[in-house]
């Protein structure tokens, strides 16, 4: 009875560990915001890496003595790399938020002469400043907090599978929230005809108000989120392509967050300035579970093609909405998120109601 009066409603965790994750979750928040938001994805992938590489060689040799099988391996990738340190609904999103603030707040701390708004710059790393920490400590609790919520309610209120990733959900409502807060228009209003339209950028327009507001100035009109990656014809490509990588990986080492991992590493020479690298972890990931989902009924080589179309889906998914989301407004709110939260919705739905064999790692 005393236990479960020092339970927390819907997380379902004990006082004392929600406790220890609400403090870990502050510094983790804040690490991201100290780092830059794309440097803290980095790590996750690296720690995502070590956590996947760990539970292959455990299911080659067996449970190590004194560690459970997999417990290790699960501890380090669920733990540390999607928990919160550098868990993307923590880190990542406390990043994000420190950029959305300092666009506002602190414009001439932009190190770029024009370009995109500095809200969008994830790559900035804000060091020691104690007010833009504190924006990530805020974002990255408010992130943990809506994804166990979100995960308690579907698996202790209503006990079923929860069907959809709430990480990557977090992701995103975390970036949108802060767009009202720091006073940036949610959605934006598009430069050229409709939302879904590119065009402006395609013919180098400026943003309207470029020569009257110092905060837009050399500021493009739209604003795609990858200007290499945002072409119908490429986006579909490269989704076919990392989609099978991802699902080769799930079906070779049985890791369905190794091809994720691999990915978010590669952001790393992004990050670093190389040109062109294109953001694919939205794409092997849900080739993994395209593979996973397909291989039980039909084998490998059709789960291996179902992988390569599911990364074209989700490839295109995430252009769609950084069209809608992405290009019209100051801030970052991330495609790779939102289309991970659909196709996964997706992939959950059809797994309760039997469709398919099962939900993929949900």
């Amino acid at each position: 009875m005393n236990e479960l009066l020092l339970q927390v409603p819907v997380i379902g965790m004990e006082l004392e560990p929600f406790l220890l994750l609400l403090i870990t979750a502050l510094a983790g928040g804040a690490f991201g915001a100290a780092i830059g938001a794309l440097p803290a994805f980095i790590f996750t992938g690296f720690v995502v890496f070590l956590g996947e590489g760990i539970g292959i060689l455990q299911r080659q040799i067996g449970a190590v003595e004194g560690i459970p099988a997999g417990e290790l391996a699960a501890g380090i990738t669920g733990v540390i790399g999607f928990g919160a340190i550098t868990g993307p609904h923590i880190a990542f999103a406390g990043g994000v938020a420190a950029s959305a603030y300092a666009g506002k707040k602190y414009p001439e701390m932009n190190p770029a002469d024009g370009g995109y708004h500095f809200g969008k710059d994830i790559t900035y790393a804000f060091g020691t400043k104690p007010d833009i920490l504190a924006v990530g400590a805020i974002f990255g609790v408010l992130g943990m907090l809506i994804t166990r919520v979100a995960n308690g309610l579907f698996l202790n209120v209503l006990e079923m599978t929860p069907p959809t990733d709430f990480i990557a959900v977090s992701v995103f409502a975390t970036a949108f929230l802060a767009r009202p807060v720091f006073g940036y228009p949610i959605v934006g209003k598009p430069a050229g005809d409709g939302l879904l339209d590119m065009s402006p950028f395609e013919r180098g327009e400026d943003h309207p108000k470029a020569d009257t507001d110092e905060e837009h100035a050399g500021r493009p009109a739209t604003e795609p989120w990858l200007p290499h990656q945002y072409k119908w014809s490429g986006v579909t490509a490269i989704g076919l392509v990392g989609g099978i990588l991802g699902g080769y990986i799930w079906l070779q080492t049985g890791s369905i967050f190794l091809g994720y991992a691999i990915s978010a590493m590669s952001l790393l020479f992004l990050n670093l300035g190389v040109e062109k690298i294109p953001v694919t972890h939205h794409i092997t990931l849900l080739g993994a579970v395209g593979a996973v989902v397909i291989d039980p009924v039909a084998g490998s080589v059709v789960a291996l093609l179902a992988g390569g179309v599911l990364g074209a889906l989700s490839g295109l998914v995430g252009e769609v909405t950084q069209r809608l989301f992405y290009s019209h407004s100051g801030t970052h709110v991330d495609p790779p998120a939102m289309a991970i939260a659909i196709m996964m919705l997706v992939v959950g739905i059809l797994g309760i109601l039997g469709v398919l064999p099962n939900a993929g790692y949900l």
